[in-house]
């Protein structure tokens, strides 16, 4: 499995929300400056995100996004399947697949057994812990 730009960036995107949540819809212009992403590029998965429901947008010169729910309730799963796709590893392992060699393939219990630790670290790691993590980094900066 390999995360693309997009879902990369969509998790920074959702954590740079997540972080600076004041009550205040956050610029989509600001976080591009704080993450040194494009804002081209960022307008394209915001609106992916609010699409699926995940932000909310508020129009207007005090405008902006913000979480539509708490940060301990999106997943890390949540945020890349939505943005990815299956991260499943191969094709033979995705939900509703059958493959037709599955009976006298020995490999198809690594990729199961790799998908489910996939799916075992992204589905219980929330944003809320990413917070706490990037809290703990900039903790270790401060002198």
């Amino acid at each position: 499995m390999r995360v693309s730009t997009r879902g990369r960036y969509a998790l920074r995107l959702m954590l740079d929300l997540a972080m600076n949540n004041t009550g205040e819809p956050v610029r989509l212009k600001d976080v591009a400056k704080r993450q040194e992403i494009s804002e081209k590029y960022l307008e394209q998965i915001i609106s992916i995100l609010n699409k699926a429901g995940f932000v909310k947008s508020v129009r207007g010169p005090a405008g902006g996004y913000s979480l539509k729910r708490k940060p301990e309730e999106y997943t890390v799963g949540m945020i890349l399947r939505l943005t990815e796709g299956s991260l499943a590893p191969v094709d033979c392992v995705e939900d509703g697949t059958d493959c037709g060699r599955a009976d006298q393939c020995v490999t198809v219990l690594l990729w199961k057994k790799l998908n489910d630790a996939i799916n075992g670290v992204v589905d219980n790691i929330t944003l809320a812990d990413l917070v706490d993590w990037q809290m703990q980094k900039a903790n270790e900066y401060v002198i």
